[in-house]
């Protein structure tokens, strides 16, 4: 099967949002340090990207979960396959997240660093598509609302293809 890709916001519109949601988070974190927790592979770029546009201490940690097959679908189950390696305890924790689509994710992470007694935990998502919500999530920090369409690019993957695209595109099968 062939897929072509759609452009749906280009590189200067991402690199635009993302300094603004740098300098929002600078200002909520005034005078205190964050913990940015980058979940793989999806939010790498994203992550990277933003952390470089944050003007607070910054400590960058990695954690990979998964809750997709090799489909385009979330299974619902979330999994920690890779914890992350510096304790959460006492720290303001700032997930970053390439896209929320059911919530399942970022609702389990957000309970899993709070019983992990982080001083404070906040969202922070590259992509947002509210139609496809399962559960509630208060998210801090959307680079962008979108449709429910499947999309790549950016770090954002089908299939572990796409992924270096500059941009966010919609696959069309």
């Amino acid at each position: 099967m062939s897929e072509t890709i759609r452009e749906m916001i280009p590189e200067a519109d991402l690199a635009a949002r993302i300094a603004e949601l740098g300098a929002q988070i600078s200002k909520d974190y005034e005078g205190e340090s964050v913990y940015v927790i980058c979940i793989l592979r999806g939010a790498s770029f994203f992550a990277c990207e933003l952390a470089k546009r944050i003007t607070v201490p910054v400590t960058i940690d990695f954690m990979t979960t998964s809750s997709y097959g090799s489909g385009t679908v979330s299974t619902g189950e979330v999994k920690i396959k890779n914890d992350v390696e510096i304790p959460v305890d006492g720290r303001n924790v700032l997930i970053v997240e390439d896209i929320i689509d059911s919530g399942n994710t970022l609702h389990f992470l957000q309970d899993v660093f709070k019983e992990r007694n982080a001083k404070s935990v906040r969202l922070c998502t590259m992509l947002d598509k509210p139609d496809r919500r399962e559960v509630d999530v208060d998210v801090d920090y959307v680079g962008f609302t979108i449709p429910d369409e499947f999309v790549v690019g950016y770090g954002l993957d089908y299939d572990q293809k796409y992924r270096n695209l500059p941009y966010i595109g919609v696959v069309e099968l």
